[in-house]
This record gives structure tokens, C-alpha cells and sequence, in this order.
């Protein structure tokens, strides 16, 4: 039996920490376990890939949205099968420097293999037994595949296989109404295909506001068919193309669908069950998620489980993160809580989306509606958004009585890039929004959406009576 200071289950963000542990000490030996190519799910198959594919995306419908402004360019051919090679060689160069720095650094053993517990802290890894006291568990997570009768038979593709593919589909069928649904559809719609998303849930991307989901689906629908409220159960090849047999939840009614591929985009699931946790006594969820304290340790002292290993929040930024709470609990000894009060995140699709904190309806249950005001800004009301020509997109934010900041809600052109100076201020001890509402702000930037949209400021009601103007207008 081979005994370390450190085991390491994992090549994401548990990899942040590998560095500083054998800086402390060089004499140390960490074992370092990967059955996939290492570089984590971020990296492999995840948002950096999927990022390379949807700048290209962008590109196109930005360039569809010049004509607007009085320029005529006109798109000769998309190159599908280049866009596929880039993102891939770009991908490989980076997995084969992990994995040559892995393979070559003296103080690690690195093994290329699934690992399994066969009793705490011992793990089974190929034909060897290797033991620590210190164990990191960052699994990772899994495409969850839905209980569709006849899916195997027709073939599909997952987010994880479908990076693969080389040539266009001509048509899509992707189940799933999430984030994963929503940029894959932006993607495969702008290089050509034709695309129709079946979600199950009533409301598209269920996990962001009503009225910023209802404004993402009406804009992508002007690209490619999106189906909500619909649970498909049935799968049959139908001459040349996939049939998905999709029955309507409120009434139960069957629609077909059929296109030339299948993607599956229905959220991920935990992948903790390969390794047996409760061999090691280590406790899951009914989910297969390994359980963790507020210090991310689990069940089994000095075990410790993070990025979606432990199913809190399942984007790379968290795993980063909880690496450093990691970094200070396990390895400093101090004890410090892992705090979630402003997780961001982020849609990359055609508009933009992103959020950061408490949804209205979240804040109103936690702080009562007479607490909480309601600021809203649009684009097109400054300047630069009106030299945009964008229509509708806007910000929305969450605070107390007293500009404390809860939340935040953007859809609209660089989102992700705008929402950063609210989450910034989130992470300070009084969560103020004065420093937006008295900081300068570029004129005629971008930026002063979310200045005003600190200025505006209303109650709950009168944002939806304010919304409601808005629908009925158009």
C-alpha cells in the first residue's frame, strides 16, 4: 500500500490547491487521480470550449444586426468544420500541458484511472491500494440522461460528446430548457442548423427571472423553435432523422419532433457513485452528492468534497472558490465558512444574460415585500444603447429599504461584463449601492445602464405595473 500526504480525486479546481501544498513542503508526496483528460469539466468539455464556439456564434448575429444600422455585409460561408477544429486544438494544447506538468513533477504520482474507496481513506486505484489522511474529492458531475423509451437506440449526443462532431447537423432536436439547452441552441442555430429546444419546464431558463426569460425565448426565437411545458418520453428513427415523441405536461397532449441529431442538455447529475463514498463512510444525498459542512468537509474528517462534487452550485468560478475555503480549512487550519449570498453566473447566448444574488420573488420571501425596492433600467433609454439600436434588453436589481444590494438581473449585450461592478460590491461588509449611484460613470459608456438602473428605484408593484405598460405596448 502506497501512503501520501495528499490525494487529490480530480483535475479542476482541486488542482489550484496541489502548488501551495507542496510549496509549504517540498518533501511531500500527493497522488493525483483523473479517469478523464485532465484539466476538469470546465476545461474537457465545459465553458471554455463551449466559449470558443459561441464567440464565433455572436459574431454572426451581430453581423445580421448591422443592417439595422446601415451597413450591408453579407455572410459567405460559415466554416463549420474550422470553428469545431480551433476550439479543439486550442482545448488539446491546454489538456497536454496539464497532463505533461502532472506526468513530469517529481513530488506527484499521477494516475490516469477511475478510482474507488475500499474503506476510509484508502483508495483503490488500477492495481494498487494508496492511502492518506487528506483527501480532496472534486468528481466533477455527468450529463443526466431523461427516461426516454428508445433513446439508446437512436443514438444521441451529451455537451460532453457533442464537441466532437466535425460536420454541421442540418437540423436539432436539444431536450432541455437550462443554460446548457439555450447556448448550445444559440450556437448550432447560428452556424445553420435548424433547431428546436423541448424544454419541461414551464418557464425557459427556470432558473432566471420570469420577465428576463421571457425576453431571452422571444429573442432566440427568432432563430430556432423553443418548446416549453413539454417532458419528451418517446424516441424511434424515422427514416433518415430521430423522431422525439414529446407529451405536453398540462394536458398531456403528444407532439413529434424530428431532426437529423439529438442533443441532450437536461442538467448534470452527480458522478460520486463510481467511487463508492459509502465504502469510505462518507454520506451522499439522495442525489448521489457528497454531503459537506459550511467548511466543505465531509462526513469523514479531513475528507474534503468541492466544485460539483458536492452539488451547491455547478460553475467553475464556485469551484475556484471553494478551493480557497479549502486551501485555508484544510491545509492553513483556519476555520472559515463558505459564504454563497452572491454566486454569479452567466447565459451566453444572443442577448446576453446574467445574475448575480436573490430573484425578487427569493428577497420578498426572505425580507417581506414592504422591504424590498425594485431598480430598472433599459438600454435603449442611454445613449450608447440607443446607438446600439437594442430594443428591450435591460437591468434589473434587488435591494432592501435601505440600498442594500440583494440581487441583479441583466439581459442585454456584455451582461456578463456589465454585472461585475454589482457583485463586486456585494462582497463588501454593507453590500451598498452608493458607490454606483456616486461613482462616475463614462459618458455615453455602457456602464450607465446600471448607474441608472440604481436610480430608478420602485416598489415591487409598480415594477410589474411598469412591465406590464411595457407588454401591452408592444
Amino acid at each position: 500500500m502506497k501512503n501520501y500526504d495528499l490525494i487529490v480525486i480530480g483535475t479542476g479546481s482541486a488542482m489550484n490547491l496541489v502548488s501551495p501544498y507542496l510549496q509549504q513542503n517540498p518533501s511531500r508526496k500527493v497522488a493525483v487521480i483523473e479517469k478523464d483528460d485532465p484539466g476538469g469539466i470546465c476545461l474537457t468539455r465545459g465553458c471554455i470550449p463551449t466559449k470558443i464556439l459561441l464567440y464565433p456564434a455572436e459574431l454572426v448575429r451581430v453581423i445580421e444586426h448591422t443592417k439595422q444600422l446601415g451597413i450591408d455585409i453579407e455572410i459567405n460561408n460559415v466554416n463549420f468544420p474550422e470553428i469545431m477544429a480551433r476550439m479543439r486544438s486550442l482545448i488539446d494544447e491546454d489538456i497536454e500541458n496539464i497532463r505533461g506538468g502532472l506526468s513530469q513533477t517529481k513530488n506527484i504520482d499521477f494516475y490516469p484511472t477511475v478510482a474507488e474507496f475500499v474503506a476510509p481513506y484508502e483508495l483503490k486505484v488500477g492495481d494498487e491500494i494508496i492511502t492518506s489522511k487528506m483527501i480532496f474529492l472534486c468528481t466533477g458531475s455527468k450529463p443526466i440522461i431523461p427516461p426516454i423509451v428508445g433513446l439508446e437506440e437512436i443514438g444521441y449526443h451529451t455537451s460532453d460528446t457533442i464537441l466532437h462532431i466535425k460536420q454541421l447537423p442540418e437540423s436539432m432536436i436539444i431536450i432541455g430548457g437550462g443554460y446548457i439547452a439555450a447556448e448550445y441552441g444559440h450556437f448550432f442555430s447560428a452556424m445553420g442548423s435548424k433547431v428546436t429546444i423541448i424544454g419541461r419546464n414551464p418557464q425557459f431558463l427556470p432558473q432566471e427571472e420570469p420577465e428576463v426569460s421571457t425576453l431571452a425565448k422571444n429573442e432566440l426565437e427568432k432563430h430556432m423553435t423553443i418548446v416549453t411545458d413539454h417532458e419528451a418520453i418517446t424516441a424511434k428513427i424515422d427514416g433518415n432523422f430521430k423522431k422525439i415523441i414529446a407529451k405536453k405536461r398540462s394536458n398531456g397532449e403528444l407532439v413529434s419532433f424530428s431532426a437529423e441529431e439529438v442533443l441532450i442538455a437536461s442538467g448534470r447529475g452527480s458522478n460520486s457513485d463510481i467511487l463508492h463514498p459509502e465504502k469510505a463512510g462518507i454520506d451522499s444525498d439522495e442525489k448521489g452528492w457528497i454531503k459537506v459542512n459550511e467548511y466543505l468537509e465531509s462526513s469523514q474528517p479531513n475528507i474534503w468534497a468541492f466544485g460539483d462534487a458536492n452539488g451547491s452550485h455547478l460553475f467553475k468560478h464556485v469551484g475556484n472558490y471553494e478551493s480557497m475555503v479549502v486551501f485555508y480549512n484544510a491545509i492553513l487550519k483556519n476555520k472559515v465558512k463558505v459564504d454563497y449570498h452572491a454566486i454569479p453566473s452567466a447565459v451566453f447566448t444572443y442577448p446576453e444574460i446574467a445574475r448575480v444574488g436573490l430573484r425578487e420573488k427569493e428577497a420578498i420571501a426572505e425580507y417581506g415585500e414592504d422591504n424590498i425596492i425594485i431598480g430598472y433600467q433599459k438600454y435603449e433609454d442611454t445613449a450608447k444603447g440607443m446607438a446600439m439600436d437594442v430594443k428591450d434588453f435591460f437591468v434589473k436589481v434587488v435591494l432592501d429599504k435601505n440600498r442594500r444590494i440583494l440581487g441583479a438581473h441583466i439581459i442585454g449585450p456584455q451582461a456578463s461584463v456589465l454585472i461585475q461592478e454589482i457583485i463586486n460590491l456585494m462582497y463588501t461588509p454593507e453590500r451598498s449601492s452608493n458607490p454606483i449611484s456616486r461613482g462616475m460613470h463614462i459618458h455615453p459608456a455602457l456602464s450607465e445602464v446600471v448607474e441608472r438602473a440604481f436610480g430608478r428605484l420602485m416598489r415591487p408593484k409598480d415594477f410589474h405595473a411598469l412591465l406590464e405598460g411595457i407588454v401591452h405596448h408592444h
